[in-house]
Parts: C-alpha cells; sequence; structure tokens
C-alpha cells in the first residue's frame, strides 16, 4: 500500500527531491503549530497559578513563539530552494 502510494506520488511530482521538500515543508508548519500551541497553553496555565507573574510570562511567551515560527520559515525556505533548484 506505501509502496503504491509513493510510486502516485513520484509520478505526480516527477522528483524525489520535490515530494522530500513538499512534506518537509508540511512538517515544519505541523511543528510550528503544536509548538506554539503548547507554549499557549502553558503560559495560560502558568497566569493561572501565578496572577502577578503575568507580564514577564507573556512576554517570554511572546518572544518564544517568534523563534519558532522564524526556524519554521527557515524550514520552509529551505524546502522551497529543495524544490526549485
Amino acid at each position: 500500500m506505501f509502496a503504491l502510494m509513493l510510486s502516485i506520488l513520484l509520478e505526480a511530482t516527477g522528483s524525489v527531491a520535490i515530494m522530500g521538500a513538499a512534506i518537509g515543508a508540511g512538517l515544519a508548519a505541523i511543528g510550528a503549530g503544536l509548538g506554539i500551541g503548547r507554549i499557549g497553553g502553558s503560559a495560560m496555565e502558568g497566569i493561572a497559578r501565578q496572577p502577578e507573574a503575568a507580564g514577564r510570562i507573556q512576554t517570554a511567551m511572546l518572544i518564544i513563539a517568534a523563534l519558532i515560527e522564524a526556524v519554521a520559515l527557515f524550514a520552509a525556505v529551505i524546502c522551497l530552494l529543495v524544490a526549485l533548484a
């Protein structure tokens, strides 16, 4: 079954590099979404436990979320470069 799906994808894309780049970009987006969701949930839990530290927690959460987005964007750019090379 997996071999059939792989052969269909290879026929549609024409190259293993393009298929790998598409899968890599998808995994980068999924990973970034999961990471930011986990950060948001943990930050809300921390704010609920210590409301007086809300400002510091929120600042740290935004900085970490920006770093995760930067890594995801970098991964997507690398995947595009692989696909277009």
